[in-house]
């Protein structure tokens, strides 16, 4: 696979990171909603390897996570991959990533970071976020039954004055975790993956046995 490289001309980019075991419609609703609501020319799913915070759980092979993606964007020419994340030397952490992606795109992009409002809320507490808000802008798609205080968190976060902006996007009760339960006690996952992303997983096997923690 060709790694994403952005155009020579300024683009607003978006960057939709996760691990996407399996990617599911509601990854998909959410993707092309805030692509539409912020005018993105390109919006670049970027499957995750084992993240800090979730070492403990079991996650498919990044092939096998990077192949369903792609076969869920196939048909939308403003979505993109790239397997930057994945690679064996990958920076650890956000800000790190971050900074690998200005330097390997060019600084003439804006780039906006994407993230769940229950991310927000703890955004504070995450490694150097005044500079991951200086590098990207923040999306935050809303979540129900959760509130943030933005006033809070810029004051904690003074850079992220300005560069936040809440996207509401349709709720679909759809969770990795639960698809991958459905998969492996036999139940259906129709309607709820791309049909190409539900042959696959049928195709190769994934998910046959019980999983052993959610994931996302």
């Amino acid at each position: 696979m060709t790694e994403w490289q952005p155009p020579s001309m300024a683009q607003r980019i978006g960057i939709y990171g996760g691990t996407f075991d399996p990617i599911h419609h509601g990854h998909l609703v959410a993707a092309i909603e805030v692509l539409s609501v912020m005018r993105l020319d390109t919006l670049v799913f970027m499957p995750a390897g084992v993240p800090p915070h979730k070492r403990h759980l079991a996650i498919s092979k990044s092939q096998h996570r990077v192949q369903m993606v792609a076969l869920a964007i196939a048909e939308q020419p403003q979505f993109t991959l790239s397997t930057l994340d994945l690679a064996p030397d990958r920076p650890a952490y956000t800000a790190d990533l971050l900074a690998h992606l200005r330097d390997r795109w060019g600084a003439h992009h804006e780039l906006f970071f994407i993230m769940g409002e229950d991310s927000l809320r703890d955004f504070p507490k995450w490694r150097t976020p005044d500079q991951i808000a200086t590098l990207a802008q923040l999306i935050v798609v809303t979540r129900p039954n959760i509130e943030v205080d933005l006033a809070t968190v810029t004051t904690t976060v003074p850079a992220l004055a300005g560069r936040i902006h809440l996207v509401g996007i349709p709720q679909l009760d759809i969770a990795s975790s639960d698809l991958r339960t459905r998969v492996a006690t036999g139940q259906p996952i129709a309607f709820q993956v791309p049909t190409t992303v539900e042959r696959y997983i049928r195709e190769v096997g994934l998910y046959t046995t019980q999983p052993e923690s959610p994931t996302q």
